[in-house]
């Protein structure tokens, strides 16, 4: 017994070492884009240990002896998708692989992305394929409210080898696409809302009740012990003092992380209408609010900025039709020209194969009225920053995770091929896309 333990703890030491070794790698590039200053032309990027050790112009830079080196014409950051389903969404559009929606109650904030994750499914090395390293994914739109997202690098065997934030933005929808049939509840716009403030109503009364209980126990525990002979009884009012118990209600206590602004609520809207009403309850319950979606944004650019609410706006390809139909491809364009922080998704589509990749979408944005170096932000620094993760990824700098992008030429020209991928300092795709 105690030889296969040592077997076992050797071959787990090999195994470290051996994912040590394929963290060390240096990534050459023409012109490598930064996102955290002026591009570098003739550049390297040093990657010890899954961290960026050194960045600089090739002539000022050494590389360690045995590093994997990989060139590129292009470099960038690892792409960021700000709102993906992959994971949930799978591949091959089978009940098995569909786990981004429950249809069966119109309000399920309990229900957990890292539940339902699944690393290995092929979309997500279809993407990483194309320079995506990190994805902010989970439920898909299609419920009043639909479940938890979370963050994930696109890499690993398992949900804690991917997952980077456990628990991120709680989706909800005010499209039609939550609406019910047959009498069933929401069926309209005003239900819709009405439920949404019924839910947080709840959800703030249960805070309250857990407030209260925290500070009778704080106040018991402050004041000092008194003995008390063993047959003395209790004043009385002295019982009322006592914590009241909290029943646990899943459902409450997720929505209660919104309203600490633990959580932001991520609201998909498309219509005027139904983005005024996302800012209306935003500011009557004070909670940190994302529009999602939005393709009627730009016809409320000062609203929106004046509400300081960021837009994870729609992607400029999908679709328009129905309540998407006034959408613009320049939608991205005059959102950050007014100064509104946005960042770009592949979003959710019905069909197969349910994503979109970010990268094409940038490409377009780019195309209609963003500069090269603002629609990349969009999917690299400017998405890191709205999601709150810009210290790990996002931009190529000392001490940020190693998760870099390569290209043969313009990554937004539809000629341009991805490379490579590096996620953490490990070489997650070499196939040429």
């Amino acid at each position: 017994m105690t030889k296969r333990f040592s077997l076992l703890a050797a071959l787990l030491t090999v195994a470290v070492i051996a994912q040590q070794a394929a963290a060390q790698v240096a990534v050459r590039g023409k012109t490598i884009h930064t996102m955290a200053g002026a591009p570098i032309q003739d550049g390297i990027v040093v990657i010890q240990d899954g961290k960026i050790s050194a960045i600089g112009r090739a002539d000022q830079i050494s590389i360690p002896e045995g590093f994997k080196i990989l060139e590129a014409e292009v470099v960038t950051p690892g792409l960021i998708d700000a709102h993906s389903t992959v994971g949930l969404a799978g591949i091959l559009n089978t009940p098995h692989d569909q786990d981004q929606l429950e249809s069966s109650a119109p309000i399920q904030p309990e229900l957990r992305a890292i539940d339902a994750y699944n690393p290995a499914d092929p979309l997500i090395e279809w993407i990483r394929s194309f320079g995506v390293t990190t994805i902010h994914t989970g439920h898909a739109p299609g419920e009043l409210i639909s479940g938890q997202m979370l963050i994930a690098k696109t890499r690993g065997e398992t949900v804690d080898d991917a997952v980077l934030v456990p628990g991120k933005a709680i989706a909800a929808t005010l499209t039609t696409a939550a609406h019910k049939e047959g009498g069933k509840s929401p069926g309209t716009r005003g239900k819709s809302v009405a439920m949404l403030r019924a839910e947080l109503i709840k959800a703030r009364e249960y805070l309250d009740k857990q407030q209260r209980a925290e500070k009778v126990a704080a106040d018991a525990a402050a004041k000092p012990a008194e003995a008390k002979p063993a047959d003395d009884k209790p004043a009385d009012g002295e019982e009322a003092k006592k914590p009241e118990p909290i029943a646990r209600d899943l459902r409450l206590e997720a929505l209660v992380e919104v309203l600490k602004k633990e959580r932001p609520l991520m609201v998909t809207a498309d219509r005027a209408q139904d983005i005024m009403s996302a800012l209306r309850l935003a500011k009557e319950f004070d909670f940190t609010l994302w529009l999602d979606g939005a393709a009627e944004s730009h016809l409320l650019i000062d609203e929106i900025k004046a509400a300081g609410v960021p837009v994870i706006s729609h992607a400029p390809m999908q679709r328009a039709f129905g309540e998407r139909e006034n959408q613009s491809m320049e939608t991205t364009a005059k959102l950050m020209k007014a100064g509104i922080p946005v960042a770009l998704q592949a979003g959710y589509e019905s069909y197969v194969p349910k994503t979109r990749v970010v990268l094409f979408e940038a490409a377009i944005a780019a195309a209609n009225g963003l500069k090269f170096d603002e629609a990349l932000r969009t999917i690299t620094i400017d998405a890191a920053r709205l999601l709150g993760i810009d210290k790990q990824v996002g931009s190529l700098e000392l001490g940020k995770d190693g998760d870099v992008a390569l290209y043969d030429g313009d990554p937004f020209e539809y000629t341009t091929h991805c490379l490579g991928t590096v996620i953490n300092g490990q070489v997650v795709s070499e196939v040429k896309r």
